[in-house]
């Protein structure tokens, strides 16, 4: 039995423990009697750590049975032995490691909030658009709320100061997103430039509908971006208006995709191109069609493929975030069909499962992370990530940037204008002692990245409140 396997569904401890015997004993840190029974705790504490990441560390040391020095040695244990922590980040659940943990743990973002440091944000994510095309019934924009067009020249002086400010070095330390949808800022091009000459990597996240060859003539500078990372929001024009709204909107945005391949081609243009795919209740069954969609799309421009997707599950509306057994069964089933057709028509496509449905294709349905209002944090964690509106607004969470939301204030920390930075009203918030008292619904606020994130530092707190300050989150 692999041990880098050792966290999977029907994985067997007693092998794994086996396959350990030696590099536990090449340690010369357990005594020969204990080898077997250390492997063994070894292989379990992978295996509580690859499904479910957030579980403090006292947690999982009751789980084992063991008192706090032989926890110690264990973990210690675990550290030198690379083939365990392959296993956690391997896991049903091993995205939230990979994708969003370790490295923020890496920037050391995560210290800075729980010591309440005021460092700049290291994700800021900038929310230009004044207004959306479409109204998805998922969304939770307040339908008709826009920004007036008076705002433009304004927000897009204030964007350019925020460009400017934030440190170098962390090359993605900004992204295009919203809101409401950042292609319908006439100067959106001009910001996008502005960053990439300091070195950024800018991703917009867009519907694409405005993605117009038209729009790129307009606003070279969008072809500065590193990546379009187009919402696809169904395969047919019913499909699209049934969610969004709009008649004919997939026919438009389809067309602006296969138009964009091929003039990022021409002109030899490192800009990726992507797709996130939401699969909607009742939906899974169009997985197979996605991948003729892109193959056709690809076909558009043969040496310049898409690069990648992003499926994601809605989970909106579940009870504590889960699918009934039908609806898992099925989902399972479609993406591994997915998954082999994918194989076969997209070659090079790099296709990204989430949190969610990472696990579920290995055949463990893993809850995803539920905050409520009782385990948010007063503080939350604007050292990690914060976004600012057109208006200068700078909101805590991502789901709180939206005109005229009600109770999204709440998470408002300040707003940047040509006296103040975002360098300031960071500093206010953090060394104020300022806090926000969550009401009922505000999770909703929070992404799956917040969420992660809250439950990251909620984690480390347990830990450092029960003694094991040193060790805090298990994975560093």
């Amino acid at each position: 039995m692999s041990v880098t396997n050792s966290a999977m569904p029907g994985s067997d401890l007693t092998a794994v423990a086996q396959a350990l015997h030696e590099e536990v004993a090449g340690t010369g840190l357990v005594p020969l009697a204990e080898i077997g029974p250390t492997a063994h705790r070894l292989a379990a504490l992978a295996r509580i750590y690859g499904n479910a990441p957030f579980v403090p560390l006292e947690q999982a040391r009751h789980e084992l049975g063991v008192d706090r020095a032989g926890f110690e040695r264990l973990l210690e244990l675990f550290i030198r032995i690379p083939a365990l922590r392959a296993a956690v980040e391997n896991g049903p659940s091993g995205r939230y490691w990979t994708n969003t943990v370790l490295s923020l743990e890496r920037a050391g973002v995560f210290d800075a909030v729980l010591a309440r440091k005021p460092t700049f944000p290291h994700l800021v994510g900038l929310y230009p658009g004044p207004t959306c095309m479409f109204r998805c019934h998922f969304c939770v924009r307040v339908t008709g709320a826009r920004y007036q067009a008076s705002s433009l020249a304004g927000g897009n002086e204030m964007f350019a100061a925020v460009i400017d400010e934030v440190p170098a070095g962390n090359r993605d330390a900004m992204y295009v997103s919203g809101g409401l949808e950042p292609l319908t800022n006439p100067g959106l091009g001009a910001l996008v430039s502005r960053a990439a000459g300091r070195g950024f990597r800018i991703v917009l996240y867009t519907n694409s509908f405005a993605l117009t060859e038209h729009k790129l003539k307009g606003e070279q500078g969008l072809w500065d971006l590193h990546a379009v990372r187009t919402s696809l929001y169904g395969l047919t024009d019913a499909e699209y208006q049934a969610t969004t709204g709009k008649q004919g909107s997939f026919t438009r945005v389809r067309d602006n995709l296969a138009r964009f391949q091929q003039l990022r081609a021409e002109r030899e243009a490192p800009i990726r191109l992507g797709l996130s795919y939401i699969v909607l209740p009742g939906r899974a069954g169009r997985l197979s069609a996605l991948v003729d969609f892109i193959a056709e799309l690809n076909e558009a421009a043969p040496d310049r493929p898409l690069d990648y997707i992003n499926l994601r599950e809605d989970y909106s509306g579940r009870p504590d975030g889960k699918l009934s057994s039908d609806e898992r069964a099925e989902l399972q089933d479609e993406l591994n069909r997915f998954r082999e057709k994918a194989a076969q028509r997209t070659p090079t496509l790099h296709v990204d499962y989430g949190y969610a449905l990472h696990s579920l294709m290995m055949g463990t349905d893993v809850q995803l992370v539920r905050i409520r209002p009782e385990t948010m944090r007063p503080t939350a964690h604007p050292q990690v990530s914060v976004q600012v509106d057109l208006l200068g607004d700078v909101y805590l969470y991502r789901e709180a940037a939206f005109p005229g939301l009600a109770g999204a204030d709440r998470y408002r920390i300040g707003t940047v204008r040509p006296d103040t930075t975002l360098t300031e009203v960071m500093e206010t918030f953090v060394t104020s002692g300022a806090t926000v008292t969550p009401q009922a619904d505000d999770e909703y606020f929070l992404d799956g990245f917040d969420q992660a994130v809250t439950a990251r530092l909620n984690q480390m707190e347990t830990d450092i409140a029960d003694g094991w300050g040193e060790r805090r989150g298990f994975l560093r």
